[in-house]
């Protein structure tokens, strides 16, 4: 996965600072409620019905053992509300049935992050400074800016894999983090790569949906999607671009998001998304797109096309681990006793969990 250099921990580190200072000055009354309302939604805190939620971003699903013990330990020591707050929660939710409110837990988002429900906001600077550590954040999960980008939960490994996308998500990664010109877009915006011919991704439901390939000469690039969607209006996204080479991905990217930011609607919150503006304007729609990319290479583009220094800087960061030799016979040993002992509840579990892997000598396992 993704090393994060000196610069990348030093800018999560004063995140979490600037974070902390907005806190207090909201607490003190320095900064209203409504002031820090978009600057604690910039970083992935939401205020809902009975108290806090944090959303945490996993970029593309990739997770390190450490990380998982920090996430394990803020719900553990912080995903406690208070007694007044639970009192009044399960009192809530019981004049609608539930009778049970768990606390202490997070749970995996469908996109690809993890959200814990009862954070103090009191608290939540120390929960920010304690993710930075590890090299996590809330950034731009949530608020209408660019989300967290999400990839296949096999990129790397899938046999049906082209290309691996990961590179290309940590890469759009950086450039969308912070991006002054799209954080206050009409609505959120999300965007999901793939690599693979199975669209394990579900591309064809996001704002943006890429999938990296190759084409007849053998050139890697992307084909585009955009407007995709579920919610009140589900939508399947729309083609775009046939083939866009890869160097240009930002550029084009940088495009669409334009032409969104600039013609999407702000007067209707269940209007905004890009799904609704690529369904009323059509071709019209990628023709601006198509113009606004021309103009972005005539004046600048040359300057925001990914150099082959850089995807090679990242990639490297995505190569698979030496493989060590295994002892085989022992693992066959396990297996076998374990078929004997339950036959039948093995062989689901190898059917339902267990999959091909990139590599023939290895298979992908789902622990479940």
């Amino acid at each position: 996965m993704y090393q994060y250099t000196d610069f990348d921990r030093q800018f999560i580190k004063s995140r979490a600072a600037q974070h902390r200072d907005q806190l207090q000055r909201n607490l003190s009354g320095e900064l209203s409620d409504d002031e820090f309302r978009p600057l604690r939604l910039q970083n992935g805190w939401y205020v809902q019905r009975y108290a806090p939620m944090l959303r945490v971003a996993v970029p593309y699903g990739e997770l390190a053992s450490r990380q998982l013990r920090v996430l394990a330990r803020i719900a553990r020591e912080f995903d406690q509300p208070s007694d007044k707050v639970y009192k009044a929660a399960t009192e809530g939710q019981a004049k609608l049935g539930t009778q049970h409110l768990p606390v202490g837990y997070g749970h995996f988002t469908t996109r690809q992050n993890v959200q814990f429900n009862w954070i103090p906001l009191t608290q939540s600077a120390d929960v920010m400074d304690l993710l930075a550590t590890v090299d996590m954040h809330g950034i731009q999960t949530s608020g209408n800016c660019i989300r967290n980008i999400t990839s296949d939960a096999l990129a790397g490994i899938a046999p049906d894999e082209a290309i691996d996308p990961r590179p290309f998500a940590e890469i759009m990664r950086q450039w969308s983090t912070l991006h002054p010109e799209f954080a206050f877009l009409p609505r959120k915006f999300k965007i999901a790569i793939t690599g693979a011919t199975e669209d394990r991704a579900a591309i064809a439901w996001h704002d943006v949906g890429l999938r990296v390939l190759r084409n007849a000469a053998g050139e890697i690039g992307f084909k585009v999607q955009a407007g995709g969607g579920m919610g009140r209006t589900p939508v399947i996204a729309t083609l775009i671009r046939e083939f866009l080479p890869w160097n240009q991905i930002l550029n084009y990217l940088e495009a669409v998001v334009r032409v969104y930011n600039r013609f999407g609607r702000r007067d209707n919150l269940y209007k905004a998304r890009i799904k609704i503006l690529i369904k009323a304007e059509g071709q019209r729609f990628i023709d601006e797109v198509e113009a606004e990319f021309a103009d972005i290479l005539a004046h600048d583009g040359a300057a925001h096309a990914i150099p082959q220094a850089e995807l090679d800087r990242v990639s490297v960061h995505f190569q698979p681990p030496a493989q060590v030799e295994q002892a085989q016979a022992a693992t066959t040993i396990i297996a076998t006793e374990v078929a004997a002992k339950d036959a039948s509840a093995y062989q689901r579990w190898l059917a339902q969990n267990v999959r091909a892997h990139k590599n023939p000598a290895l298979r992908a396992v789902t622990l479940s």
